[in-house]
């Protein structure tokens, strides 16, 4: 039976994947990849596609075998261990659920090749239903349901034979967004209520941010970033990373080191950088380090060019000698009408981020 359980992400890791390599032909699709997963931790592993995400996924549930490297659960070794022994479950986007079963024999298929007594399959699909919010729709043609409700018929077979690593390869990418959105915050809760050890694999950031303790972030075949998701977001390593995030306001700029403090010149002027780096640069300004009062910061001015409404927030296009910034400001905020001179404020201390070139 799945029992509810309280939060318990455990500082020793469960499963380590270490200097992972895999090619296919004369091209390398993983590259040195080595990140920990936590027992009850939920990992994104996020990049765009055909960085390895999903190559990855599978050699981690024994589909594929890697090249080298090693895959230890618990400490022990599993990189022959065949899938079938490894005792993990996997979610993918096409939901596969089959359409000549109803809810309850769907869910019930796992549990009775693995051999799990009549008695007892009644008892955990009826408690893997309760979890999924599914409760009396055990005799529904599965063809007869909405999207969300088959996404949770895929997710309760998937928990029912209780995984030691639940796998999820991208399961709201054939849903809508505003479905997705909902589902996001249903499959973390679900995720958290029963402590599933679990890895998530996406492209959308905000996927990853929303259900993730720790992301992940590859590219290429190679990890660019680990963290938690409010980091990797306010911090990103490199300029990858804060492109792929979505930020826009990259401007060159010069590095220099004097009597111990580091500066970077722009054309928006001088900033301080909290990393030591010399030479040429690219300098991040993150769209929500502006303000237009008069708090503590470096004052830059430029001329409004365009102004969009963003629900809660308006996002302005502001030209700084040539160079166009977009800000986010929230609605209410007294803006200047488009073409006029604009004041801001910047907080270097969170807004800038420099990268080598």
């Amino acid at each position: 039976m799945i029992e509810e359980q309280e939060l318990n992400v455990t500082n020793t890791p469960t499963l380590k994947i270490s200097k992972i390599v895999k090619s296919f032909g004369d091209k390398k699709v993983l590259d040195n990849i080595t990140f920990d997963v936590h027992q009850g931790e939920i990992l994104a592993l996020l990049g765009p596609s055909g960085c390895g995400k999903s190559t990855l996924l599978s050699i981690i549930a024994g589909i594929e075998k890697p090249d080298g490297g090693e895959i230890t659960w618990k400490g022990n070794s599993i990189n022959d261990t065949p899938p079938h022994l490894r005792g993990f479950g996997l979610m993918f986007q096409d939901n596969a659920l089959f359409p000549h079963m109803n809810v309850f024999e769907n869910i019930a298929f796992g549990l009775e090749m693995s051999g799990v007594k009549r008695d007892s399959v009644h008892e955990i699909v009826s408690a893997t239903l309760d979890l999924v919010n599914l409760q009396g729709l055990e005799d529904r043609n599965v063809n007869s349901l909405s999207g969300g409700e088959q996404q949770r018929v895929a997710l309760a077979r998937s928990l029912a034979p209780q995984p030691k690593l639940l796998m999820l390869d991208e399961p709201l990418g054939s849903i809508d967004r505003a479905l997705s959105e909902r589902l996001m915050v249903e499959l973390r809760t679900i995720l958290r209520k029963i402590n599933q050890t679990a890895i998530y694999v996406t492209h959308d950031q905000e996927e990853a941010f929303a259900i993730a303790d720790r992301i992940v972030l590859m590219n290429q075949g190679k990890v660019e970033q680990i963290g938690r998701p409010e980091e990797i977001f306010r911090h990103p390593a490199t300029l990858f990373a804060a492109s792929f995030l979505g930020l826009t306001n990259f401007i060159p700029g010069l590095a220099k080191v004097q009597s111990g403090q580091c500066t970077v010149e722009t054309a928006l002027g001088v900033f301080p950088l909290a990393k030591p780096l010399e030479g040429e640069v690219t300098v991040l300004i993150r769209p929500d380090a502006a303000s237009l009062n008069t708090q503590p910061g470096i004052m830059i001015e430029g001329e409004l060019i365009e102004k969009t409404f963003r629900g809660n927030l308006c996002q302005a296009l502001i030209d700084f000698n040539g160079f166009k910034l977009a800000f986010n400001f929230l609605s209410n905020s007294k803006l200047p009408d488009e073409g006029a001179t604009i004041n801001l404020i910047l907080d270097p201390q969170e807004a800038i981020s420099a990268y080598k070139i």
